[in-house]
């Protein structure tokens, strides 16, 4: 293992021919960044490692989430490792533990891809602090339910909220009512709203995608509404991802339209084509966007959870993984996993939007609190939630947090019946875009 001193950040490699001043472990308190290399399409640009196995995965994927797939992967990266190579697998195991061990530990050792054109710009990063200013698009049905909630739990980590939309009228008539929800006496607890033009969007912290072309009406005879909003809202997610990598965004691209999951792809795909549509990767980062959409999943699981004493585990040992449609999976249980009732209770989650449908409702007032307004308060506090982040190459619904030192994805010992369900949603996921 070598050190290096690049841009005054403090970097370790496997590789001893890096051209940049050596340099030596030795604040206690640095946070140390760990280069490797890989494709930029094929994995995030930079991450947090807690688990060290990470460093030694020959590919990102769902394996990620899972301590016994590190492990295994771990075992095979170093069988197959040549005497010499520019990757972490010919390190000695336990040297490397030793060393880096207490900066993982500690929340202080960041992974970043030495081949991602902007991999300097990642070392040179400071962690923002303070409250954030945060812009949304598209002030409809979820639109205005999510700025409300937003307004009205947010005060602790937003400054002020943005608001966009294609009407004049929609968004003067939210910023009035918004601005006149108050505490007596104590007026600047909530954040100001304010209207925002189209060419100040990202001149912001945090975009929230929110727009749709529309929904099929209730009654309508169309079985995956999900995936029929897709072929619209992508061209629509494509347009203001390409305006995000004109200005060069630093932000979070927070995608709440549906389908969550294939459209945080097309957000990241079409920022990082250039003007010939060839992928540069010089657009968002990959750890840059988030769908938000399994925080309402994962709360039809609890609902459902509550209700029935079979599944009541659910509530202190279950999960939720996958995307916001009919490839979701319900976990019951970690430790004491049952396939059948995970897969009850999934069944349950993914067709609650049905049962509202048949009702004679639109079901948008839990997606807009649950993945939208709590999630993006949970992610700009530092907490864990529930959220679509890149795993090679897809956008998979996990329990991630941002921290200082970058993305953070949740590790457990994942019961095989369980583990196959997630790599199912995967190849999936692979399929759509």
């Amino acid at each position: 293992m070598f050190f290096y001193r690049i841009d005054g950040r403090l970097c370790c490699s496997p590789r001893g021919d890096l051209p940049f001043e050596r340099a030596a472990l030795s604040r206690e308190d640095e946070t140390v960044f760990a280069l490797f290399e890989r494709d930029p399409g094929a994995g995030r640009a930079s991450f947090l490692v807690r688990d060290l196995r990470l460093l030694f995965q020959e590919k990102e994927d769902v394996s990620w989430l899972s301590s016994r797939e590190l492990e295994k992967g771990e075992r095979a990266a170093r069988a197959g490792a040549p005497e010499k190579t520019d990757g972490w697998a010919s390190e000695d195991r336990e040297t490397l533990f030793n060393t880096l061990g207490p900066a993982a530990e500690a929340g202080r050792l960041t992974a970043v891809n030495r081949l991602h054109p902007a991999w300097r710009e990642i070392l040179k990063r400071k962690p923002a602090t303070g409250k954030k200013r945060v812009h949304v698009l598209a002030i409809g049905d979820v639109g205005s339910t999510l700025l409300t909630g937003l307004h009205l739990l947010g005060g602790d980590c937003i400054s002020s909220i943005g608001i966009c939309d294609i009407s004049d009228q929609v968004t003067a008539r939210w910023e009035f009512e918004e601005n006149q929800i108050a505490y007596p006496w104590d007026y600047d607890a909530l954040p100001e709203v304010d209207v925002v033009a189209p060419e100040r969007l990202f001149d912001c912290d945090v975009f929230v995608f929110v727009a749709s072309k529309g929904i099929p009406p209730v009654g309508s005879q169309v079985k995956d509404v999900r995936m029929y909003q897709f072929e619209n809202n992508s061209k629509i997610v494509a347009q203001y991802a390409r305006q995000a990598r004109r200005e060069h965004f630093k932000g979070l691209f927070a995608v709440v339209s549906d389908p969550v999951d294939p459209l945080a792809k097309t957000a990241w795909l079409e920022s990082n084509r250039d003007e010939d549509g060839k992928l540069d990767y010089l657009g968002l980062l990959p750890e840059q966007v988030q769908g938000f959409g399994l925080g309402v999943m994962n709360a039809r699981a609890a609902y459902y959870a509550k209700r029935d004493p079979r599944l009541k585990q659910f509530l202190t040992e279950g999960r939720s993984f996958g995307p916001h449609g009919q490839d979701l999976v319900v976990a019951d249980s970690i430790e004491h996993y049952d396939d059948a009732l995970s897969r009850e209770l999934t069944q349950l989650t993914v067709t609650a939007n049905l049962h509202m449908r048949a009702i004679g409702f639109k079901p948008f007032i839990a997606p807009a609190y649950s993945s939208g307004a709590i999630s993006l308060i949970l992610t700009l506090r530092g907490e864990w939630h529930c959220g679509s982040v890149f795993l090679g190459g897809i956008f998979m619904g996990v329990k991630n947090r941002y921290t200082p030192a970058g993305l953070e994805t949740e590790i457990l010992p994942l019961p095989d019946a369980l583990y196959e369900r997630i790599v199912t949603a995967q190849e999936n996921l692979r399929q759509i875009v």
